[in-house]
């Protein structure tokens, strides 16, 4: 008769949340994925070049995530939640009564750089996935394009109304500014050929803010 019973080097496995260290490995092959996607697109993407470059086996992104169309998607669903803050912020900003509508719009844009400069790839990520066509960019419009548009666009529009912004079109104005910085930032290896800025990333920051709080103006 077969012994059943655990061996002494470990308890038995618990059903239900998986545990810290398997949540961790998975985060780290989406950030892996993310990086991966972001320079090489959907199409030109392997789910062995994501093992490959993560340090695991594929069999691992299998059973995490079970295709590479799910993985890309569980990618997506990582970058909603690292840019959740960013428009609680804004919502927060909006109901803000002790400052000013323009003051509110700096203040939503002086935070979307600090994002960016916390995940730079990001601004990749979404430039290389904005050419997909089909139901990816749906995906994309989705859960990143309207969430994004449905809390800062009333802030600008906001600012407009009280006349401390130049009446234009608050959605063109908004995808200027934003990805202006995010593909600054995130292609700061291309700007390094013609100005030494991104060496220095403080004072890369630093500048980026003062044009981009001068175009307002």
């Amino acid at each position: 008769m077969t012994d059943k019973t655990p061996k002494s080097g470990g308890a038995p496995r618990r059903r239900g949340r998986p545990s810290a260290d398997c949540a961790q490995g998975a985060d780290n092959l989406l950030r892996t994925a993310r990086r991966t996607f972001a320079l090489r697109g959907y199409e030109a993407t392997s789910v062995r070049e994501i093992a490959r470059l993560a340090g695991v086996d594929a069999a691992l992104i299998a059973h995490h995530f079970g295709s590479k169309e799910a993985l890309w998607l569980a990618v997506v669903d990582q970058i909603v939640g690292l840019t959740d803050p960013m428009r609680a912020v804004a919502i927060a900003l909006r109901q803000d009564a002790t400052l000013g509508p323009r003051v509110r719009v700096e203040r939503a844009l002086l935070d979307f750089i600090d994002r960016v400069f916390e995940h730079p790839d990001i601004g990749i990520f979404f430039s290389t996935a904005a050419t997909e066509e089909g139901e990816r960019l749906n995906v994309l419009v989705d859960k990143l394009v309207r969430p994004f548009h449905d809390v800062f666009l009333p802030l600008f529009e906001d600012a407009m109304d009280a006349g401390e912004l130049r009446r234009c079109d608050p959605a063109l104005l908004f995808s200027l500014l934003t990805q202006g910085i995010s593909k600054t930032v995130a292609y700061s290896h291309v700007l390094r050929a013609v100005s030494t800025l991104p060496d220095d990333p403080a004072r890369f920051k630093r500048e980026i803010s003062d044009v981009t709080l001068q175009l307002l103006r």
